[in-house]
């Protein structure tokens, strides 16, 4: 799995840029992390699609904390804080994101036009 090789914190356009040594680099948005964030609370505790967090355009972070040597914990601005980004779990994020950004667009829409 590629490690990352540099971390930004870029608060004021709200994007965590993670490069890694594969040569893949993603610029992450702070609402994209918290609405995928890979907290039980999130997740939710059976399969599925996990719980679906809406209006966090706004959510920043207000700090990254080193998990060992193989994660990161955001402290999100609006008080979440549980989950462990794992080096592949960041990967995954920015290799996937233009598909997960999709479906969640379509899951908030499905939500508000239910039936």
């Amino acid at each position: 799995m590629p490690q990352p090789t540099d971390i930004k914190l870029r608060t004021a356009s709200r994007l965590l840029e993670v490069q890694f040594d594969d040569g893949s680099h993603y610029q992450l948005p702070f609402e994209y992390l918290r609405v995928f964030s890979p907290s039980a609370e999130v997740k939710g505790h059976g399969g599925g699609e996990g719980v679906l967090v809406t209006a966090k355009q706004n959510v920043g972070i207000n700090g990254v904390e080193p998990v060992g040597n193989y994660a990161l914990r955001l402290l999100f601005d609006d008080g979440h804080n549980t989950g462990l980004y794992t080096w592949s779990l960041l990967h995954e994020l920015g290799r996937d994101y233009q598909r997960n950004w999709a479906r969640y667009r379509q899951r908030c829409a499905e939500a508000a036009n239910p039936g």
